[in-house]
Formats: structure tokens, sequence, C-alpha cells
């Protein structure tokens, strides 16, 4: 009877076996294409550099590793927990990240008494650190889910299954929660749990996005803190003197403005020239640091307001040595007049004579002081005869201008000797040398070519390095006119007040013709009104005297 049986249900157990082995390969394919669709997943995610496609690639990567019809990602910030972004496939919301604007209130993660609260689901999840998966939410007698039965009476929708997950960075942290509603069976649509191979692949997943998010928060946090320190230094320089505050914050706006005139000129020399996000970002780190160099400069120097300016103003004491010349006149007219040797309306005329030129020395000493005008050779010379003229100061007769005197006295423009104008120039060799300590990395590369530039001429005449045109980059030539223009239109300036617009553009257009800047980023400058554009932001109403 047994032998007559054992074909037959050999058969039936062949049969049985085909069919595990065809489910088990079905499972397995299954399982195999879900860990290819989590690689593709992983690394998409590990190739995006935008916070908000990221998110939105976890989501939709999450929902399509789970077949889940919609998930909402929640972001931690201190105390609370933030909406990102909604999507649900069968009512058509796409709410946050480049969707539409979320209108949904912050979850707070404790309550009035400052307990955790445990009736939210991603609170929960927040506040045990784990995984929760609910099969329906209506039967979930832990967790409020009364606005979820809201918004499924609203909108005629069933939220059954849940799977909140974590996301958890390197330190331990969480930083934010996936969850996932309603799981769908690929075959007959009808809403499923989250079983344990789908919550197993949706952790990896949570995991992976996990690290990613913290790797782009990490580098933007790092991004920021450079910025700011960048700024810092600018600051520093800037508030070293009282005279340039603000020059290390409008050169960079100007150098922007101008790049982008460039960037949008669509003939000539220019029009191959574009700029994406990367070289903005590359051309402001340059212009903020343009002028770190200045931060050993001395300060005497910087604010070198006079051409007599030491720690004060050492015109006050020419100003003194000439009271003192015509004190001395005073006394001897009065003298004169008492030994009545001489016609009084004579003496009287001599007298107010001889201090009428004294006051027009001293108006003359106080106007070379300025360094307002370039010295002429007359007052050079005349400079020089006063210092044939004495003064009498207990009873030792001294020259009215000493040599040191004469010398800052003679300086052809502005207050500074030709030592002090090296000391100036100096900060561009000191800005080189301080950026050249720093590792820059690849996408800032030219920071330095472009920071150590700004003092070079189109011709070769400038300096540090004597460069001409052809060996400058255009963000280099253009952080070298915003440098020039923002200097002649500053108000701040110890030695100056700021050129009205006319005067300022006049004199950047001569220094175009004699290849001082350069003629093709100057003729943007004119064309695109990049000038107007600074001007109605930084110049007082007053200096703007052109349109």
């Amino acid at each position: 009877m047994t032998q007559q049986n054992t074909p037959h249900s050999f058969e039936q157990k062949s049969s049985f076996a085909i069919d595990v082995v065809n489910e088990l390969s079905a499972d397995v394919q299954k399982i195999i294409g879900q860990v290819e669709k989590l690689t593709e997943i992983g690394i998409a995610l590990s190739a995006e550099k935008d916070t908000t496609r990221l998110l939105e690639k976890i989501l939709v990567g999450a929902k399509s590793i789970t077949n889940a019809d919609g998930g909402t990602i929640y972001r931690v910030y201190g105390d609370i927990i933030k909406i990102e972004i909604i999507r649900s496939d069968s009512l058509g919301i796409y709410l946050g990240g480049e969707g539409n604007a979320i209108n949904f209130p912050n979850i707070p993660l404790y309550d009035e008494n400052g307990q955790p609260n445990l009736k939210n689901v991603v609170c929960y999840s927040y506040h045990n650190n784990k995984t929760i998966n609910i099969d329906d939410a209506y039967d979930a007698v832990h967790f409020d889910f009364v606005g979820t039965k809201a918004f499924d009476q609203k909108n005629n929708y069933r939220s059954k299954s849940f799977l909140s997950i974590p996301l958890t960075n390197h330190q331990g942290e969480i930083i934010g929660i996936l969850q996932l509603i309603n799981a769908i069976d690929p075959e007959t649509q009808e809403i499923t749990t989250f079983d344990s191979v789908a919550q197993r692949f949706a952790e990896a997943l949570a995991s992976q996005a996990a690290t990613v998010l913290t790797k782009q928060q990490l580098i933007i946090d790092l991004e920021n803190m450079f910025e700011s320190l960048v700024k810092l230094i600018a600051t520093a320089v800037d508030e070293k003197s009282p005279y340039t505050g603000g020059h290390c914050r409008r050169v960079p706006e100007l150098t922007s403005m101008l790049t982008e005139a460039a960037h949008e000129t669509d003939h000539g020399y220019l029009q191959n020239f574009t700029l994406d996000e990367a070289d903005r970002y590359e051309l402001t780190i340059a212009s903020w640091l343009h002028d770190c160099g200045k931060i050993i400069t001395p300060e005497n120097v910087i604010d070198k307001a006079t051409k007599l300016e030491a720690i004060f103003d050492r015109i006050h004491l020419v100003e003194a040595r000439f009271e003192v010349l015509k004190r001395d006149q005073e006394i001897a007219y009065l003298k004169q007049q008492l030994a009545d040797t001489s016609p009084q309306a004579e003496l009287e005329q001599t007298f107010h004579a001889n201090i009428a030129q004294l006051d027009a020395d001293l108006a003359f000493i106080r106007g070379c002081n300025t360094g307002g005008e370039a010295m002429s050779d007359a007052d050079i010379n005349r400079l020089h005869s006063l210092k044939q003229q004495t003064w009498t100061l207990n009873n030792t007769e001294l020259p009215l201008l000493s040599d040191e005197e004469i010398y800052n006295l003679s300086i052809f423009r502005g207050t500074l000797t030709p030592e002090e104008r090296k000391i100036i120039n100096n900060h561009i060799n000191v800005t080189i040398a301080m950026l050249e300590t720093i590792k820059f990395p690849k996408h800032l590369q030219n920071v330095v070519e472009i920071a150590g530039g700004h003092h070079e001429r189109m011709d070769g005449k400038g300096y540090p390095k004597g460069l001409t045109r052809e060996q400058m980059s255009i963000p280099a030539r253009a952080m070298a006119i915003a440098d020039v223009f923002e200097a002649l239109t500053a108000k701040d300036r110890p030695y100056k007040s700021g050129k009205k617009l006319s005067e300022a553009l006049f004199i950047l257009k001569k220094m175009k013709e004699e290849g001082h800047v350069d003629p093709d980023l100057y003729d943007a400058f004119i064309e695109r009104k990049v000038y107007k554009k600074y001007a109605e932001k930084f110049l007082d109403a007053e200096q703007i005297d052109v349109d």
C-alpha cells in the first residue's frame, strides 16, 4: 500500500518543492531588486548638494523602496520638530521642499511641564530613539491620532499603517524623523502593513540619509564658520581705523556688481565670461580678504590725516611759532612807538604788513598740510624759503620749519611720505603672504590671485608683482576697479571728502585711458550703470550728480 502511493507522493513533494523554490526565488529576486534600488538611492543622495532637494530625494526614495502612498520628513530644531516635506500620491499632496509652502504648526518635543511629549508618534520615536511600526492608526491606543482622523475625514482618506524612523547622526543625535504612511500591496493595491523587510530597508535608507544630511550640514556649518572668520578679519581691519571703516565691506559688493555686469555682457571681449555659484562664492571670499594684510599696518600711518600728523597734528606747533613771531612783532612795534623814532603812521603800516605776511604764510602752510591738492614747484620753493625764517625760543634762534617738517609738507599729493607710502603698499605683500599660508580647497584656489591683484595695473606698472592685463583674471581686474572707485567716492578718508560721482567717473575714465584699469570692464561699469547702483546704496545724495 505504501509502495503503491510512493510515486504519487513523490510527485506531490516534488511539485511542492518546486513551488517553494519558485516562491523563495521570487522573494530573493524581490530583495535583490530592493537592494539595487537602495544602492541607487544611496548614490543619488551622496551626489546631492542642495539640502532641499536632498530631503525630497530621501522621502521619495523611502516611499519607493517601501511602496508607501505617502510620507513626511521632519527636522529637529532644539525642542521642536518641524515638518519639512509632505508627499501623498493618492491625494496629490506636494508640500514643502520645492513644492507649496507648509503651514502646519511645529510639534513640541516637551509639554508645558517640561515632560517628554509621548503622545505624538514622531515625538515618541525621537525620545525612545526607535522605529515605530503601527499596523493601523485607528487601533492604536498609546498615541494621539485625533488630528490624523480629522484630516482623513476632511480629505476622504484612510490613514492606516505608519512607519516612523529616527534619523541619527554620527554623534548619536537625532536630527530628524522619516515617517511613511500606508504601505500599498503592489498586486492588490490595497493598504497593507509595513513588513519587517520593508522596515529594514527603510531603516537602512534612513541611516544613509542621516549620514548624508549630517555631512551636508557639517559642510554648511564649516562654510558659515569660515565666512564668519573671513568677515571678522575684514571687520577688524575696518575698525582698526575710523577713516577706512566700511572699505572691506563695500569693495566686495562693488566687485560683485561689476562681475555680474561682465557676466551679463553679451558682446565684445566679455561675451564669453560667465559666473556660476562656485565662482561667485570664491570671489566673495577673495573680496572680503583683499586687505587682510592691513591688520599689521601701523595706525599712525593708516590714520595720517595731514602731512604733519604723527601722534598729533604738528601744525599746532607751527601755529604756536607764528603766534610767537606775531607777539615779537607787536612788542617791537610798541617799543618803536615809545621810542618815537619813526612816524606813527609808517610804523603802524609796517606792523600790519608784517602781521598780514605772517598770517598769509601760516595759511599757506595750513593748505600744504591738508594734502588735498597736488603741490606745484612754486609751492615747494615757497616752503623752502620759509625755512630761512627763524623764531626765538628761550633766547635761542631756531628755524621756523624743520627739515623734517619741510619734507612732510612737500609731499606732492596726499599726506604720506614715500616711506609711509611704502609701509601702506606693503599691506598687499602681507595679504598675499597671509593667504598663501591657508590651504584653500579646490573651489577656492583662485582666492590669492584675485585678492592679491587689486593694486596691479593693466600696463604692468602696478604692484606688488607688476602684472599686466593678460596675466590677471577678470575677477582680479574687476576688484582693482572696485577698490579704486570705492576709494574715490569714500567719504570717510582722513585727507579728503568723498568725490562727487561725476568727478570719480572722470578720474576712472582717465585711468582707463592711461592703462591703469581694464578698458572692457570699465565699459561694462558704464554701460550697465554699475556706478549708479553702487551710488544709490552707498553714497550721500549730494555726491550723486549724474544719472
